[in-house]
């Protein structure tokens, strides 16, 4: 038995594998309509979500599978104190999978422990988002075709940005991946993302924090919200929470390929003006994603 709690869980060749199999889906979702018949996903979302609980469910339903579902912790037997281990070894009795949301850095780990299915890390804390990170890998090689060669843009919230630091684990395994990092001093990557994923392979990276100053030499731009649930100090969220808004007027400096990424949700950090460009490709992402998940669900029942 076998858990994605972080994408260096999966090998390059898996994540080649993964997109491979969901361009499959993608071009021949008929084909893929009962893998799962007699399946059971079980969504444990102790945090907030739209797009990635409904595409977890989207995907196993277009599988053919069956879900079961805890929606906040309000909703389940944490409010009444059970622990992580407990609830997953009860729900490993109802499910044949589960898809794990935590605000708590490392509780996919103990969930993965202490189940008796495959756990997919669904976010935990500001740690990883593995399964966003493999939406935002087809997004790219959808739009650009390839990963080499490309200056990737990260901008906003990159010290607590969970999709952020599993992103740049990820780019990090191809070669000539150079990235451009944009955000107020105060939000910067933490160093253990940098070392381990930029300065111990010697991929190239610089720290700015202005965006109009280098948008121009970008491929990708990947805008992220700076997250007020992540705040201890309400005034800190107040002063960062508009450094950089994207709008119409800003991409005029842009490439014409250019491509625009955003986990979602976004609250104004891109301009709804900026959705008719033709290079706005977050509602994509959240396309992809389900695609990728649906991919992930099957390898880990070993149904492909």
């Amino acid at each position: 038995m076998r858990s994605i709690l972080d994408i260096p869980d999966l090998s390059l060749e898996e994540l080649d594998a993964l997109m491979d199999r969901a361009e499959d889906i993608i071009a021949r979702p008929d084909d893929y309509a009962e893998a799962c018949r007699r399946k059971k996903l079980a969504t444990l979302f102790f945090e907030p979500s739209t797009r990635t609980r409904l595409s977890f469910e989207a995907a196993m339903y277009e599988l053919g599978g069956r879900v079961i579902t805890v929606a906040g912790a309000d909703a389940s037997s944490a409010a009444k104190g059970e622990s992580v281990a407990d609830t997953v070894k009860t729900v490993s009795c109802y499910a044949d999978i589960i898809a794990m949301r935590h605000p708590k850095e490392g509780a996919a780990r103990v969930a993965a422990m202490n189940a008796t299915v495959p756990v997919i890390n669904a976010g935990d804390g500001g740690h990883s988002h593995p399964t966003q990170t493999l939406a935002d890998l087809l997004t790219i090689r959808r739009e650009k075709g390839r990963f080499s060669g490309l200056t990737v843009g990260l901008c906003g919230d990159l010290k607590f940005g969970r999709t952020v630091h599993s992103l740049i684990s990820a780019l990090s395994r191809y070669e000539g991946v150079r990235f451009v990092l944009i955000s107020p001093e105060e939000l910067k990557v933490p160093s253990y993302v940098k070392n381990e994923s930029l300065k111990k392979k010697r991929i190239p990276y610089t720290q700015e924090t202005d965006l109009e100053s280098v948008i121009g030499d970008l491929d990708i731009l990947y805008m992220t919200r700076v997250q007020r649930e992540r705040f201890f100090n309400e005034e800190d969220y107040l002063r960062l929470k508009d450094s950089y808004i994207l709008t119409p007027e800003k991409l005029k400096r842009a490439r014409k390929d250019l491509c625009v990424m955003h986990p979602l949700p976004r609250v104004n950090e891109i301009s709804v003006a900026v959705d008719q460009d033709p290079r706005a490709c977050y509602f994509k992402q959240v396309l992809n994603g389900k695609f990728m998940r649906e991919a992930l669900i099957l390898m880990l029942l070993g149904l492909g």
